[in-house]
């Protein structure tokens, strides 16, 4: 059959599945969100900005005669995933998610597992420490209720407002990030805990390495409830699920 992909982008593994499907002759677009201001390039059309929820996600696999959706966007991008699940199966457009396999505590790791982003604010309400908040930019005012702590941030993008922080610090960088450079950056900065989302994958988990040997406290963000879909965890497996889906749902 004659392909028309949609892919929600956003993360290393969506750059890798559009390089496959772009060297594959496999015709689709790219969606991002538009929370990076300089997306990483990509060899398929891109669009960016939202679809207007579930219902105007499923106006757009319509009027744009999309064949089959993959959804690659960040774990914890739990809206558009559950607007995904929803749009595809209200208009029958097969779906599956490129997705990472979680992280899991090893021997050495020192874990405060908090429910949500709320429970990691409420985590930091103790005497003054220094603290690499590894959050991502847009959740950065709802730790603005403990300011008694040396924040380190690290953004893709500088804020486009002042920081709720008193003492702070960016290091503006994109991963993927490597055991050296972020054993260096946590020693430089003194870091004595890491607040981090279980985003999974590789290309963030230097952070979690140089933690276990640093002996730096984590407390992990676990990853949020998402509707019951299709799911796999390399590019490989997804090319493998377009070659024998054909009309049938992917969820």
């Amino acid at each position: 059959m004659e392909y028309n992909l949609l892919v929600l982008g956003g993360t290393t593994e969506a750059t890798a599945l559009c390089q496959s499907l772009s060297a594959a002759g496999i015709g689709g677009t790219v969606s991002f969100a538009g929370r990076v201001k300089r997306p990483v390039r990509q060899p398929l059309p891109q669009r960016v900005g939202g679809f207007g929820g579930a219902q105007g996600l499923a106006r757009y696999l319509t009027d744009h005669a999309i064949s089959h959706v993959v959804d690659a966007t960040h774990p914890f991008a739990a809206q558009m995933s559950a607007n995904a699940v929803a749009a595809c199966t209200g208009t029958n457009v097969p779906l599956i998610a490129l997705t990472r396999s979680a992280w899991r505590a090893e021997p050495g790791d020192d874990w405060t597992h908090v429910p949500d982003i709320a429970g990691a604010v409420a985590a930091l309400n103790r005497p003054a420490t220094r603290v690499m908040l590894a959050v991502g930019r847009i959740h950065l005012a709802e730790f603005a209720r403990n300011p008694q702590h040396f924040y380190l941030l690290r953004l893709i993008d500088q804020p486009d407002a002042p920081l709720p922080f008193p003492d702070c610090e960016i290091v503006q960088d994109r991963g993927p990030f490597s055991l050296a450079g972020d054993l260096a950056l946590m020693r430089t900065h003194r870091i004595d805990l890491v607040v981090s989302k279980n985003s999974g994958g590789t290309g963030a988990h230097a952070k979690i390495a140089a933690a276990r040997q640093l002996h730096v406290p984590i407390i992990m963000i676990d990853r949020p409830a998402l509707p019951a879909r299709r799911e796999a965890h390399t590019v490989d497996e997804v090319l493998a699920w377009l070659a024998h889906t054909g009309t049938e749902r992917g969820v």
